[in-house]
């Protein structure tokens, strides 16, 4: 969990739900509506809407000027920068999903249901 006082703060959301819907979107290939249609939770929506920011330019979400009181020290972009480097190892070969079931082994045991084949 990347932690944050700010209860609405993309810090409060768990990192490795939201790295588990970069590589569905980033790596398999699932389109960012189909994810969304999927969701079975709010939470999950927005850990998808998060994850399709990551198409977004760094420099134009630096100008969106966090609302944060925290903003000078928020982690958005270190978080941003380490999906982006996972997505990029992923694409290469480093983690491939399990080739008897063709699905991610990399899933967080505390997430259910099928999420774009």
């Amino acid at each position: 969990m990347m932690g944050c006082h700010n209860p609405r703060c993309l810090g409060n959301y768990d990192f490795e739900h939201i790295a588990f819907y970069a590589r569905k979107r980033f790596v398999e290939g699932c389109d960012t509506v189909s994810l969304l249609e999927q969701a079975s939770s709010e939470c999950e929506k927005e850990e998808i809407a998060l994850v399709s920011l990551l198409d977004v330019a760094d420099n134009e979400i630096r100008d969106l000027k966090l609302s944060c009181i925290h903003a000078d020290r928020c982690k958005v972009m270190d978080c941003r920068e380490k999906l982006k480097k996972m997505i990029e190892e992923d694409l290469a070969g480093h983690k491939q999903p399990n080739a008897a079931t063709g699905k991610s082994a990399l899933r967080p045991s505390s997430m259910q249901g099928g999420i774009c084949r």
